[in-house]
């Protein structure tokens, strides 16, 4: 017995000793899955893959098909770079989806098996976001046109024609709202449109020139189609101003078109419609207060007969972040985000108690239920696992994986699991924080560390996976990775989000030097002296507001941070977020934007930093980092600047992405691995 049990450990030990560190080479390995649909029959599940081609710098997509009940999944589309996004029809016969193999974004049909492939849409100005109407006769979809032509394909095309061959590049505006994350504003706008099933001449349900919400910020449909085929919601905001405003109203129109109806009347965002089987109600979510994208998502529920409206999360002190009906409309499965974790719970539709259908230490997401309600399929990620579509009963019981694309990848790298712990902050408040160790951790080992501040800044970090800012990477180039989640940060309740307004350099702040604190004092095998910060967004901000408040930190990376609130205020898209998080405009409150900006304590500045932005950003406008870097230069402080001429808020091409992590590595390597 003791022979053996030194064979095994040494088994073991070699069996770990072989497989290689998490580097951003095995993140570009991993295969990006989402958006699985269950055939109506409740036979297969369709769902979109994409893979990373390094070299070609591209991340082509394609549509996969596995049994529902267990088996190989197997891939059903071939041509084009980007099919996506399958689409059952009511008799599980066809599926529609959204392809560029034609040469631009189209909508097409193809049989289960991916053959017998048809165009639908020959559109110049391009169309996805199809569904499916109930009865089969109709494809409801998205197309960005001229509001003057509709869906007059002839006129689409001449405007297209005459605005490519202008000679000038000018851009004139005469309203706010001129360009919004990567995109400047074109005489375009985005509108449902219907078209025959079997194909046809499109009909614009949404004519005018105002623009519809074509996907809501965490990637869910705005609009749907009744169970009678003969209605179709949608949101959109109507405000004059909408760079001013978050007020998106729900308005249901005919599918054969006509004059639009609103149904909605809340101050804040109503999006993410979605009809009950039985047709009988109309479930949706809500916020309440005008101006502020980050009040609580409350799920709301008409009934489309009495008018009646119900909310039924008000006593849920969390945001509802998805949902679906039950097949039988008696109830509704929601997701919520609850201290880094993410589960399926389900709520009567009269309302109620919640009781919980799926979680654990992950985050689920993209739930569905077969038509007999018996089986619901979600997809699953963790801290250490990338996303995966699982099966599980309705009614609870153990997850079965449908898909494992990417164990082959995971099995052969050494991966961290999460863990967690709680700190108390400056004024007692509770602050929840996970760290990943790396791959090679010895207890009694000395490790340099990064605080990772996320963005948002009402984001969170937890039990997910993520591309951009992976733990697990970091973790594998030596260092103790902590995530705290300061004030702002979801998952704790609304109190804790609203109190970062007004107090982006305050309390959030208290927070995070409450965990370096932590990690000094009760962490021996994290080396204080050799911490790092680094932050994205609202984190590159306090990143930057770091500098100029504490020299703790071996040094520091900023990635498109605030750093000048002032000049960010007017040249930023989104006006309702500054509005609402400082209370009023630069001009209304000169104190607030001079004592929460960076850029008012640059005189402090000592710890080396690396400043990151993309050229394309106009959440964060690229002009704050060259603030940050010149600032920097000018005090003679050790400092990088890497600007992506083709990038946005985000770094997402394969190649860039590699350039990041490696930079990003490389700085931090040459302060605290010398």
């Amino acid at each position: 017995m003791c022979r053996c049990f030194f064979v095994c450990f040494a088994s073991l030990t070699l069996l770990c000793a072989q497989k290689r560190p998490f580097d951003v080479n095995a993140l570009m390995e991993l295969k990006r899955m989402s958006d699985p649909q269950i055939s109506p029959d409740g036979k297969w599940v369709a769902f979109t893959l994409g893979t990373v081609d390094v070299t070609a710098n591209k991340k082509p997509q394609q549509i996969w098909l596995v049994p529902l009940a267990g088996g190989v999944p197997r891939q059903i589309t071939q041509d084009g770079e980007n099919n996506q996004r399958p689409r059952w029809s009511p008799d599980s016969k066809r599926i529609a989806y959204t392809s560029d193999r034609s040469g631009s974004s189209q909508i097409w049909l193809m049989d289960p098996d991916g053959s017998n492939a048809t165009q639908v849409t020959t559109l110049s100005t391009e169309a996805d976001g199809q569904l499916f109407s109930r009865d089969g006769k109709n494809l409801l979809f998205v197309s960005a046109v001229y509001p003057d032509c509709g869906a007059d394909e002839s006129c689409n095309k001449r405007n297209l024609d005459s605005d490519k061959s202008g000679a000038s590049t000018a851009r004139i505006y005469t309203e706010l709202f001129y360009r919004h994350w990567t995109t400047w504003q074109s005489k375009r706008r985005s509108h449902l449109l219907v078209v025959p099933a079997g194909g046809g001449v499109p009909k614009d349900l949404t004519p005018g020139s105002r623009g519809v919400p074509p996907f809501s910020l965490e990637g869910i449909d705005d609009y749907d189609i009744s169970p009678d085929s003969t209605e179709v919601c949608f949101a959109m905001n109507a405000d004059p101003v909408p760079a001013l405003s978050t007020n998106t109203d729900l308005y249901v129109v005919a599918i054969s078109g006509g004059l639009r109806r609103k149904i909605t009347s809340t101050a804040g965002a109503d999006a993410t419609p979605r009809y009950s089987p039985d047709g009988k109600y109309l479930a949706w979510r809500a916020q309440f207060r005008a101006g502020y994208e980050s009040d609580r998502w409350r799920l709301m529920v008409l009934e489309r007969a009495s008018g009646k409206v119900n909310n039924l999360t008000e006593t849920l002190d969390r945001w509802v972040t998805n949902f679906t009906w039950a097949p039988d409309s008696l109830a509704l499965f929601y997701t919520s985000v609850d201290r880094g974790r993410q589960g399926i719970q389900l709520i009567p539709v009269t309302g109620g108690v919640s009781q919980v259908a799926a979680g654990g230490d992950s985050v689920l997401d993209e739930m569905q239920l077969s038509r007999d309600g018996k089986t619901m399929v979600y997809t699953q990620q963790t801290g250490s696992s990338p996303v995966e579509i699982y099966r599980a009963s309705s009614q609870g019981g153990v997850p079965v994986a449908l898909t494992h694309v990417n164990d082959s990848v995971l099995s052969s790298h050494v991966l961290t699991p999460l863990e967690e712990f709680w700190v108390d902050s400056s004024d007692g408040s509770r602050v929840h924080s996970f760290v990943v160790k790396p791959p090679d951790f010895r207890p009694a080992g000395r490790y340099p560390v990064i605080v990772l501040i996320h963005g948002g800044p009402q984001g969170y970090w937890g039990y997910s996976w993520t591309y951009r800012w992976n733990a697990q990477v970091f973790a594998a180039a030596g260092y103790v990775v902590v995530m705290p989640n300061p004030r702002g940060s979801i998952g704790y309740g609304q109190k804790f989000i609203d109190e970062i307004n007004a107090d982006w350099g305050g309390r959030p702040f208290d927070d995070v030097m409450a965990v370096a604190d932590h990690i000094v004092i009760e962490m021996p095998y994290a080396d204080g002296s050799r911490m790092t910060a680094a932050g994205g967004s609202y984190g590159g901000y306090l990143a930057d507001w770091i500098l100029g408040h504490t020299q703790r930190f071996k040094a520091i990376v900023s990635h498109s941070g605030v750093y000048d609130l002032a000049s960010e205020f007017g040249s930023t898209e989104e006006l309702w977020f500054p509005l609402w998080e400082m209370g009023g405009t630069p001009w209304e409150r000169p104190d607030v934007y001079a004592k929460w900006s960076p850029s008012t304590y640059a005189k402090d500045f000592r710890t080396p930093t690396l400043v990151i932005h993309g050229e394309l950003d106009f959440r964060v406008p690229y002009t704050q980092s060259l603030q940050l870097f010149t600032a920097l230069q000018l005090q003679n402080v050790p400092s990088k600047l890497m600007i992506f001429p083709d990038e946005g808020h985000w770094i997402l091409k394969p190649q860039n992405s590699i350039q990041w992590y490696k930079t990003f590595i490389d700085w931090l390597n040459s302060w605290v691995k010398k």
